[in-house]
């Protein structure tokens, strides 16, 4: 039986695969001020430090607060020949507006993910997807709800495999100010968590551990 929350389906990173080389289409939406737009950047760096190939590109709704937002990530391991994301293979909505517009989009085989507080999903046949409580998470746990969106990434690291754990650690100590980088590497940890109890079936991947304390 599934687990709340949880539909079974093929890991994304399979279904992204082609003949040859891997490229995966990702998706994250929800709405301005969720900090959609960073997470993406972040992931796009942890993807380019990796030596990976990476396109990045990202749309707002007519307000900078509380209207649509959009960003999309290309991760591949050969050169990218086109730059826009028409399959995606991992979906992460943070609004029900954003689960509506884009969920269903996802291929076949590949996964969503959604704030499980904020939406409710209607069923995806052929998905495997995930339902988390990234807000909730952030202000019970860390006392700041504006770091969901790192919840989430910590949470997206662990379901697609898309990036190791370490390198979007490192992403998180390059691209934010000091100050809140440990409360970062904590949302990032505590995202992989939730995302292992939530999939606790299956079976681990190899290196797929939380990302390092922060250095001092």
């Amino acid at each position: 039986m599934a687990k709340r929350g949880v539909t079974p389906g093929a890991p994304a990173a399979e279904a992204a695969s082609t003949a040859g080389d891997v490229r995966h289409e990702i998706r994250l939406s929800g709405s301005g001020g969720q900090g959609i737009i960073l997470a993406a950047t972040l992931l796009a760096d942890a993807a380019v430090a990796t030596g990976r190939e990476v396109i990045a590109t990202q749309s707002y709704g007519p307000e900078a607060r509380g209207g649509a937002s959009k960003a999309e990530v290309i991760v591949a391991d050969a050169e990218i020949d086109f730059p826009e994301v028409t399959a995606p293979s991992v979906t992460v909505c943070l609004s029900q507006e954003a689960f509506d517009a884009y969920a269903a989009l996802t291929v076949p085989g590949g996964l969503v993910v959604y704030d499980d507080r904020l939406v409710q999903p209607a069923p995806l046949p052929e998905r495997r997807v995930v339902g988390l409580p990234f807000t909730e998470l952030a202000e019970t746990e860390l006392g700041k709800a504006i770091a969901a969106n790192i919840v989430m990434l910590g949470a997206l690291q662990e379901l697609s495999g898309v990036i190791d754990a370490e390198p979007l650690a490192d992403a998180v100590r390059r691209r934010l100010p000091a100050k809140i980088v440990e409360l970062n590497l904590k949302a990032l940890q505590l995202g992989h968590d939730r995302a292992v109890q939530a999939t606790s079936g299956r079976r681990p991947r190899t290196g797929a551990r939380g990302p390092a304390p922060a250095r001092t």
